[in-house]
């Protein structure tokens, strides 16, 4: 079959001399539309823009890149791909057709072969398709999990290895290569094949079969030991003997391609991979879907607000192999009540999307951006759409944060180590899955698994459940998706549409009130305003968050109040209009008690110094055992010093439940409340994704490379020109001044100030000066051409 093939492609090739003979002549046959959706499909062919369609070729057949293409077709291209790979070297659609069920659609085969032409990974038309040879190789040697030919296989064989085959197949004694063109010949006929099929018991049939299904090889103890006729007695010895089976290592079996196309009967590819595996979906309401992902929205507006606001006043150091460090991040888990996978993640979104760096001094720190003063301005939508869009795109995993590298070391949040080229794919194509469902669906990480399997079976990621059940929590934790279904803001940050407009209605609006309940709880029924959210934040810590959030008030929360600035009047004002309840007796209580005793105490540097008009404390203070480490001494009767610093003399003292606070050398409070410190703008451009050309670079890059084409190929037909720079002849300003006045294209050698030759197409513009005005077709711009560099010259026909 294959022999007859290639004698029918070789003589239309010679009745049609028009027929393109290369990859590079069949692409020059191709519509401008068509080049660039290639290098829209394959940006890595674009960049830096293909001098000609010979260069535009040799990238095409570039093993890397042709692995990229390779990783974008669905399962049943790739089948039809093992099709033309069955075939040889050339195949056509009309054998294609006939390697595929009936019930496969004409329509689906042409689309998958178009979709391969697409890609480059073939060309030619539908009487002669080429596969790319770089494709072939990266192919399995195995296309549609068949074995090689036999003739292959028994080349390989030795005279004595191949005695017994010609002996049960009927065939007289011979020595190789004779022997391996009899078992061929043998095999050819696909009736003999199946006499010998028929032959077989049970359980060799199961062997057959099972390696039928793919890949064609098994493992056999001995498998090129000369067999004996004697032990033909057990299956699989019994199918060497009769070449059913072929041995190709010391314990390697394969089954022969003729065999396998033989037990496949009408699917010779084997069961037709045209449709993805069903979706096995739940509904769950798209309304129930966009509430839940708002709740959560919400969440992590709010703790991402709290962590950069922890980096704002103490950012942690950078460590020296970069990132931050193990105990940072769970110090950042235990006081946000994150856990630290949590953390890490949002730190990661931050960074992403430059609310988050690190300073550049010989000291650095982590700290927020000024970018994040102006997200804190914006409305919560458009804070939300930010990080979302961020996440999706960002080149980190931090899912691999806690693991060990290669080195056997931890790998740290913001370290470069989780830095992956596939993040952003792996993240991107699983969203991609769960946005085919029907809105409020929702789908399993094994159902998206199986999907992404036939979409992209060869992803690497495409078997690892665990990469897709990271995406889908952390696209929960950040509100792209409500109980596994994907929001309606969550699909237009996917599609690039406007989410932040999408989210503004189901987002619930902001409430001017709070609940003070008799425990000392505030309860805010919804998203407070942002001035009532900060004053609550100073006087009292999140207990628990979700529908609602739950506040606590106790003496430190209170403490840490009146440290910043407010007085007591000022926070039982504040309860009092801000509280639907009635405020408890037992919080103004609290209020007025730790007023009454903050600031009794006062601490200065000495290294430190207390004093209070109130001798008593003093003394109480001076014999208090929990003090003792601070070596408090009373130089005064209201005053003591201490030798520790002040700030450490403040924490000892409100450890051990006192109120004290700070006083300048003049006596005046100082207010505790920290400067928030921000860095002057993104200063770190790491993780930088691949470049992807733009629509417009793609436009402009098919006049380039067609005009580079044919610069090239009328270099050919011209003389070599050996005069040196500096001697224009009259006839070349004759034919210069002729293409400007008749409007044509002139081929010019030139020689540049650096002394480098080349060779190009331009249209002529005018001549003035000793110089020629011109547009270069090859570069796609104006240029001004020094005649005195002018090495030769040609005019072009127009069919040129």
């Amino acid at each position: 079959m294959g022999a007859h093939r290639s004698a029918a492609a070789g003589s239309v090739v010679r009745m049609s001399s028009t027929r393109p003979r290369s990859l590079s002549d069949w692409l020059r046959t191709r519509s401008d539309a068509w080049l660039a959706g290639l290098l829209r499909a394959r940006p890595d062919l674009a960049l830096p823009v293909p001098a000609d369609m010979g260069v535009l070729a040799s990238r095409i057949g570039v093993r890397v890149s042709a692995g990229r293409a390779l990783e974008e077709l669905d399962a049943f291209s790739l089948q039809v791909l093992d099709g033309l790979l069955l075939a040889g070297a050339t195949s056509s659609y009309a054998e294609l057709r006939e390697l595929l069920d009936d019930e496969v659609p004409d329509g689906a085969v042409r689309s998958a072969l178009d979709r391969l032409r697409d890609l480059a990974v073939v060309w030619g038309e539908d009487d002669e398709v080429h596969v790319v040879g770089s494709v072939r190789d990266l192919s399995s040697p195995y296309p549609a999990g068949l074995g090689r030919p036999v003739s292959t296989l028994v080349a390989a064989l030795t005279d004595t290895q191949v005695a017994p085959i010609l002996g049960a197949l009927g065939l007289p004694a011979q020595r190789q290569p004779g022997a391996t063109d009899s078992i061929a010949g043998v095999f050819a006929n696909l009736g003999q094949v199946r006499d010998l099929l028929a032959t077989c018991g049970e359980s060799e049939r199961s062997v057959l079969t099972q390696l039928d299904a793919g890949p064609p090889l098994g493992q056999l103890p001995g498998a090129q030991r000369p067999i004996i006729m004697a032990e033909g007695t057990t299956p699989v010895r019994r199918l060497l003997v009769h070449g059913l089976l072929v041995a190709v290592g010391p314990e390697t079996v394969e089954l022969p391609r003729e065999v396998g196309l033989a037990l496949r009967g009408d699917a010779p590819l084997g069961p037709s991979r045209l449709s993805p595996p069903p979706i096995r979906a739940h509904d769950i309401g798209q309304s129930t879907v966009n509430k839940t992902a708002a709740g959560q929205v919400l969440t992590a507006l709010r703790q991402i607000e709290q962590l950069l606001d922890m980096f704002g006043v103490d950012g942690p150091p950078v460590l020296r192999s970069g990132g931050l460090g193990v105990r940072e991040l769970r110090r950042i888990g235990k006081t946000l009540d994150l856990t630290q996978q949590q953390a890490a993640f949002y730190l990661e979104v931050c960074v992403a999307a430059g609310l988050l760096d690190h300073s550049p001094n010989v000291d650095p720190h982590w700290l927020p951006t000024r970018t994040f003063d102006v997200w804190l301005a914006r409305a919560p939508e458009q804070r939300w759409e930010q990080v979302a869009t961020a996440w999706v795109e960002m080149t980190t995993w931090p899912g691999l944060i806690g693991q060990k590298d290669d080195r056997d070391k931890s790998i740290n949040a913001l370290s470069f180590d989780v830095t992956r080229t596939w993040a952003a794919t792996v993240r991107r194509r699983t969203l991609d899955v769960v946005a085919l469902l029907p809105a409020g669906s929702a789908l399993g990480a094994q159902g998206v698994v199986e999907q992404l399997a036939w979409r992209w079976p060869r992803r690497a990621f495409t078997g690892r459940a665990e990469l897709v059940a990271a995406v889908l929590a952390e696209g929960e934790q950040l509100g792209l998706l409500g109980r596994g279904g994907l929001s309606g803001a969550g699909r237009l940050v996917l599609s690039g549409g406007d989410a932040a407009a999408a989210l503004a209605p189901v987002l619930p609006e902001p409430v001017d009130h709070v609940l003070i309940q008799a425990d000392l709880t505030v309860v805010a029924p919804g998203p407070l305003e942002p001035a009532l959210a900060r004053e609550i934040a100073v006087v009292a810590d999140v207990e628990s968050s979700g529908g609602a959030t739950v506040y606590r008030i106790d003496e430190r929360t209170v403490r840490r109040a009146l440290d910043s600035g407010r007085s007591a009047a000022d926070l039982q004002e504040l309860f009092a209009t801000r509280s639907r309840t009635p405020v408890p007796q037992a919080l103004r209580y609290l209020v007025e008690d730790v007023a009454r005793r903050h600031g009794r105490l006062r601490a200065g540097a000495a290294t430190a110094y207390l004093r209070c008009d109130d001798e008593g404390l003093l003394a109480e203070l001076v014999a208090d055992r929990r003090t003792a480490s601070l070596a408090l001494r009373r130089i005064a009767p209201t005053v003591l010093v201490a030798g520790v610093a002040v700030k450490a003399l403040l924490d000892a003292l409100r450890g051990a439940g006192y109120a004290p606070v700070a006083e300048d050398p003049n006596g005046a409070v100082l207010l505790s409340r920290p400067d928030s410190q921000r860095l002057a703008s993104h200063t770190r451009h790491r993780r930088a994704a691949a470049t992807i050309p733009s629509d417009e670079q793609l436009a402009a890059a098919v006049p380039k490379i067609r005009a580079g084409d044919r610069a090239a190929r009328n270099a050919r037909r011209m003389p070599i020109d050996t005069r040196v720079p500096g001697v224009t002849t009259a006839a070349t300003l004759e034919l210069l001044q002729q293409a400007v006045h008749e409007e044509r294209q002139v081929w010019l050698g030139y020689v540049d100030a650096d002394g480098a030759a080349s060779q190009r197409i331009v249209d002529a513009v005018s001549l003035s000066g000793g110089f020629l005005q011109a547009f270069d077709l090859t570069a796609g711009a104006p240029r001004t051409f020094a005649l005195h560099r002018i090495t030769s010259a040609a005019l072009l026909d127009p069919a040129d």
